[in-house]
């Protein structure tokens, strides 16, 4: 079990990594961006599906390597994912945000992207955890969040994960808004044993 003094510590890792996220994409793209954690729940399987949502969407997957293990997923808007990749590209492909298709070049660079926020987000979570966390290479998808969770996520036997629900918008840009979630699926047994060897600062 964890320790209930301790229990500050996911709100303190879910706005460390949101914070180094907004600065990070703020100097890639130029535009102001701010970022929220709306919610951090302990989920069931089916109710993650809903949470999610069935419509199809831009993502990206990367591992978490290292304790405490698990993955990152990261969504987009066709919008929003046309936006961060025009800027990535910097004009290199035809400016269509309307088509809903990602080139090859879109897609690397929406990869790209997903990995910038996501070492971001992990490098928060490894200040507040006072170690290193491992991330592997980011996936493209362009499906729902439903069926990324039925296909490509394994739980553990009590079918419960942890869900830091963000999101990502940038209130000074009308044009190149940008909109966006995160969520941590964490090895819980691993998370907790980190959290609960870290001496109580007093």
């Amino acid at each position: 079990m964890i320790d209930i003094r301790k229990l500050s510590m996911f709100n303190e890792m879910a706005n460390e990594g949101a914070n180094t996220v907004a600065n990070q994409l703020t100097q890639m793209t130029q535009i102001e961006t701010e970022m929220q954690i709306t919610k951090i729940n302990f989920l069931d399987i089916e109710n993650i599906r809903a949470h999610m949502g069935y419509e199809d969407r831009i993502a990206v997957r990367i591992n978490i390597e290292s304790m405490p293990n698990g993955c990152i997923l990261i969504f987009f808007d066709e919008k929003s994912a046309k936006t961060l990749s025009q800027v990535m590209l910097a004009g290199m492909v035809d400016d269509n945000k309307e088509d809903g298709e990602f080139n090859d070049m879109e897609q690397s660079a929406i990869q790209e992207i997903g990995n910038i926020m996501t070492s971001g987000f992990i490098d928060g979570w490894a200040n507040v955890l006072e170690t290193t966390i491992e991330i592997g290479t980011p996936t493209f998808y362009h499906t729902s969040g439903s069926n990324i969770v039925d296909e490509e996520i394994q739980f553990e036997d009590d079918d419960i994960a942890l869900l830091f629900d963000s999101r990502i918008h940038t209130p000074k840009s009308e044009t190149d808004s940008i909109s966006g979630e995160i969520y941590v699926f964490p090895n819980l047994k691993d998370l907790v044993k980190m959290m609960n060897e870290i001496e109580l600062k007093t």
